[in-house]
C-alpha cells in the first residue's frame, strides 16, 4: 500500500519531514522570516535574529544558513572584496517557504489568546485530578 506524502512526514527518515525540521527549526525559522525583507550580511542578521530576545551563536547561526542553502532556500553571495563581504538572502523557493512560516507565525500571535484559554483549562483540569 503506498504511503501518502502527509503519512510519510511523521516517518523518522522521511526527506520532507528533514526539510520540514530545518523550516521549522528554532533559528530556520527566525532567518527566514528576517530574510523576507531584504538580504542581510551575517553580523546584521544575527543581530535582527537576537533582537527578538534570542541570542544565537555565530556557529549555530553558520550552521543554519548552510543547511537552509544546502536545501536550497538561501543564498550565499560571497563578493571578492577586502574585507570579504557575504549577503545572504532568500532563492523562490526559500521565500515562498519563508511566507508559509510567517504565516503560521501570524496566525499564533492572532490566536495565542484561544491558546492560553487553552492551557489555563488544561492545568486547570490537571489540578483538579491531581487533587481527587
Amino acid at each position: 500500500m503506498a504511503v501518502s506524502r502527509t503519512e510519510a512526514v511523521v516517518e523518522a527518515m522521511c526527506p520532507y519531514r528533514l526539510v520540514l525540521e530545518h523550516v521549522t527549526s528554532r533559528w530556520g525559522v527566525l532567518v527566514l522570516i528576517e530574510l523576507l525583507d531584504r538580504p542581510y550580511r551575517f553580523s546584521e542578521l544575527r543581530r535582527a535574529i537576537s533582537g527578538y530576545g534570542r541570542d544565537v551563536s555565530e556557529k549555530m547561526l553558520t550552521q543554519t544558513l548552510q543547511t537552509l542553502e544546502r536545501d536550497g532556500l538561501v543564498h550565499r553571495d560571497a563578493k571578492p572584496v577586502i574585507p570579504p563581504r557575504v549577503d545572504y538572502s532568500l532563492t523562490d523557493l526559500g521565500r515562498e517557504a519563508a511566507e508559509q512560516v510567517r504565516g503560521l507565525a501570524l496566525w499564533t500571535e492572532k490566536r495565542m489568546g484561544a491558546v492560553q484559554d487553552a492551557r489555563e483549562a488544561y492545568d486547570t483540569r490537571r489540578g483538579a485530578a491531581a487533587s481527587s
